[in-house]
């Protein structure tokens, strides 16, 4: 499962690159795609500009794998888990876990397939248990189905926050290309 997360850590911060501080970015200075406000919270007190790649990489192991119990749905579905570390990274884990139990939920044929999950944005033991419920009612197919319901949330949220807020347009672009199904 290292192999997993590395891969995926290392996709978030080839896609994010190095420092950034963007005027219409409410996050500020970053670097790696990790924000300031983050570095500081994990120990980290110089510039962002000098922010360690090793420093990102065990936030995003941590904060945005394990944290979230990540891993115990890559035992189940690989491809899912590392959906959910891209829409955590980018909207934070508890958007992700959201995103997940709103569509676990809307797929169970009126909690027939499983009980309707509460959605309280985090992946305990009654979100495992319904995605085994899932795959094991849905197959092969159902993980695809699945991403595929994620991705719509996703997507629509970007929208929102563009309509919302004009200057999130200069972002909407690239999120829509890189974070919405297989990147452009």
């Amino acid at each position: 499962m290292d192999e997993t997360i590395d891969g995926l850590i290392d996709a978030v911060i080839e896609r994010e690159g190095g420092y950034v501080d963007h005027p219409a970015d409410r996050g500020g200075p970053t670097r790696w795609g990790i924000t300031e406000s983050v570095a500081r919270t994990h120990g980290w007190r110089g510039s962002m500009r000098q922010f360690p790649r090793d420093e990102a990489v065990a936030i995003y192991r941590r904060l945005y794998w394990y944290r979230p119990g990540l891993e115990a749905v890559a035992a189940r579905a690989p491809r899912l888990a590392a959906e959910l570390f891209d829409t955590g990274v980018n909207m934070g884990p508890p958007v992700a876990a959201g995103f997940l139990q709103r569509a676990l939920n809307a797929l169970n044929r009126g909690a027939t397939d499983y009980p309707d999950l509460t959605l309280d944005g985090r992946i305990g033991p009654a979100t495992l248990a319904a995605i085994d419920a899932f795959l094991a009612t849905r197959r092969a197919v159902g993980e695809a189905v699945l991403l595929k319901a994620i991705d719509a949330l996703q997507g629509e949220r970007y929208i929102a926050l563009a309509e919302r807020r004009p200057a999130n347009e200069a972002f909407l672009y690239g999120w829509l290309a890189q974070r919405i199904g297989e990147p452009a």
